[in-house]
Order: structure tokens, then C-alpha cells, then sequence
């Protein structure tokens, strides 16, 4: 569904917006904001790590408790820590 809305620009983006418009590049303005839009989108998703993470955290939260990790049978604090100590010091 579309929806129809004001967005201010300013004049040097507007130009910029009807020239790609009179290139042939997009058939109106607003497909070239649209473009913008999914490209901004596609950019946050793909290349932002902690955006990713947010989004795993979230669908991980949305499990049932029963499925949650038990951290205190899991040694990885203490493999962390082991390493983190083994290394030599700066």
C-alpha cells in the first residue's frame, strides 16, 4: 500500500531528484526517494553487525524460557577467561 506524504527537499537534492528523472533512471521523484529508502534499508540490515545482533537478540528473547541457553552449564566465561589470560601482556 502507498501512501501519500510531504517531504521537504532541499533545492540541491530536488534538482538532483528531477535530473535522474530526466535521465530516465526512475520514472518519478518519489521513486527516486523510494530507491533511497530501500537502499538505506538493505544497507542497515546487510552491513550494520550490531543491527544484526539487535535482530538475533530479539528473536532469541521471543523464545520460550525452556529453550534459553543455561549459562551456568556452559563453561565459555571460563574458556574466555583462560585465553584472555594466556595471552602475553602489552
Amino acid at each position: 500500500m502507498n501512501v501519500k506524504t510531504t517531504v521537504t527537499l532541499s533545492d540541491e537534492d530536488l534538482r538532483f531528484a528531477e535530473e535522474l528523472v530526466e535521465a530516465g533512471r526512475f520514472p518519478s521523484v518519489s521513486d527516486v526517494i523510494g530507491e533511497g529508502l530501500a537502499r538505506l534499508r538493505l544497507e542497515e540490515s546487510d552491513s550494520d553487525p550490531v543491527a544484526g545482533m539487535a535482530d538475533e537478540i530479539r528473536r532469541r528473547m521471543e523464545l520460550p524460557r525452556d529453550q534459553f541457553i543455561n549459562m551456568e552449564d556452559d563453561d565459555l566465561f571460563e574458556r574466555v577467561r583462560k585465553r584472555l589470560n594466556s595471552r602475553p601482556a602489552r
